[in-house]
């Protein structure tokens, strides 16, 4: 009886026991199982505060072109950084409060510095069992835009002269000026047809900006024909990034706008025997069509400068004027940028390798069973030469570390190929920009890349204005 009570008893004491390794083992495993959920909520709201934190980042950067003065520019990054962040960070999300600290937006010489900071706290769960009352999480964020030089160029040639097109090329040029700073970032603003006309150029090196209203009415003041004389707009806006500016940004691009491929190219031809044309020069050819007779209007198409085509009167019909050979080298600027002296003739080498044969014999039109003949030769001259000298011209901008992005426009730059290489003008849009998906020949993986844009129709020249310019933005960062 006795030996009975006791095992009564013992059973009672391991019962006992049993119900405190229980209680304490489910304590455990309300404490694994709080960690679990809490941590993991923990995790969702740190993933949603830094996403919220990066797009608020690059509207702030986005922001900070805006306005006239730095006062109204840094309030333009606070006030999208803040609508942007509240934008995408939900009220209440899995029940926590999120805040952004004021941002700090810095802005010395051309470097803009963005700093975010945001928090959020949410009441816990099971972890309240093990005394946690609030996780608090939080999350940082910073965003650098380096200082910026740009040199824009527009095409204002005879093909783009129907007002539709003349209205989407003022519209997308003057729009893409609104995705940059006009007090940090210098950007200076040219057009070209048969000659080039730097309309804003870029201001001294201790004032950095940019005039975005004058260049907005230079713009909309277009008027629009002639040539394409492609070559010295880029000549031109590499002297603006070389020469104008001594103390160069981190971050140097050529924007160029065209519409078809060089056709005609500025130099000093030899007029006859003796005799020089002015400088400034012309050149053979002023379509992209070979002619078909003797009565075809090739008239020559190509100064170094718009304003001294007037000037130009005894060289306007070559024919008449006894051209006998091509110069050696592209000359005109020999004076002011040695540098970019390119050889012409015999043939123009691009990346080592020959490229559109030119040669220097030009005939003399003797009679007229011969002057078609002669005018093909002239033509596929001048036409191959500006082919050249435009790819030669933009691989020495980019062997300076110059970025050159291009925007190409209209069915033409598709179809037309010139003087028998093969090549439509999108191609060459292509090796100026140094893309992968160009011509392998003129690709170079150790120069900057840029971006080639296609606008098949006048809608589309506002979108590849878009890409250019976040291209451009992301390779500010």
């Amino acid at each position: 009886m006795k030996t009975l009570k006791r095992t009564m008893r013992a059973q009672k004491r391991q019962q006992g026991s049993v119900s405190i390794l229980v209680a304490l083992s489910l304590a455990a495993l309300l404490g694994v199982a709080g960690l679990a959920i809490d941590a993991g909520m923990g995790y969702m709201i740190k993933a949603r505060l830094d996403s919220a934190v990066d797009g608020a980042l690059i509207a702030a950067g986005q922001a900070v072109t805006r306005g006239a003065s730095q006062a109204e520019q840094i309030s333009n990054a606070t006030t999208a950084a803040n609508a942007f962040f509240a934008a995408n960070y939900p009220t209440g999300f899995l029940g926590s409060t999120a805040t952004l600290s004021a941002p700090s937006v810095k802005i010395d010489k051309g470097t803009v510095t963005i700093d975010l900071a945001a928090q959020a706290s949410v009441p816990l769960t099971l972890m309240q069992i093990q005394g946690f009352k609030v996780l608090n999480v939080a999350t940082t964020g910073e965003a650098i835009r380096r200082d910026l030089d740009l040199s824009f160029v527009i095409d204002v040639t005879s093909s783009m002269s129907d007002t539709t097109t003349q209205a989407a090329v003022r519209s997308g040029s003057t729009g893409f000026l609104n995705n940059f700073n006009t007090s940090t970032d210098r950007v200076s603003l040219m057009h070209f047809a048969t000659g080039t006309v730097v309309d804003v150029p870029f201001k001294s090196d201790q004032t950095r900006g940019f005039d975005r209203t004058t260049m907005t009415t230079k713009i909309n003041g277009y008027s629009f024909g002639g040539n394409t004389a492609s070559v010295d707009a880029i000549w031109n806006a590499k002297y603006q990034l070389d020469h104008v500016i001594t103390q160069p940004s981190s971050l140097r691009v050529i924007v160029f706008f065209s519409d078809g491929a060089p056709n005609s190219f500025a130099a000093n031809f030899t007029k006859g025997a003796t005799t020089t044309c002015a400088t400034g020069g012309y050149t053979i050819v002023s379509s992209d069509s070979p002619p078909t007779s003797t009565s075809s209007n090739n008239n020559p198409g190509a100064f170094n400068n718009m304003s001294v085509q007037n000037q130009q009167a005894s060289c306007h019909d070559p024919y008449a004027d006894n051209v006998t050979s091509m110069p050696a080298t592209y000359d005109v600027h020999a004076a002011s940028d040695a540098s970019s002296t390119l050889p012409i003739t015999p043939a123009s080498p691009i990346a080592g390798t020959l490229t559109r044969p030119v040669t220097s014999s030009m005939p003399n039109v003797a009679s007229s069973s011969s002057k078609l003949a002669n005018m093909l030769i002239k033509y596929q001259n001048v036409n191959n030469a500006s082919r050249n000298l435009m790819e030669m011209m933009a691989a020495k901008a980019r062997a300076e570390g110059i970025y050159v992005f291009a925007l190409g426009y209209g069915p033409s730059l598709l179809t037309k190929t010139g003087a028998g290489s093969g090549e439509v003008g999108q191609d060459i849009l292509k090796c100026i920009a140094n893309v992968a998906d160009g011509p392998s020949r003129c690709y170079d993986s150790k120069q900057p890349v840029g971006v080639y844009c296609y606008a098949a129709t006048i809608n589309d020249i506002k979108p590849c204005y878009a890409q250019l310019a976040s291209a451009i933005l992301r390779i500010a960062k």
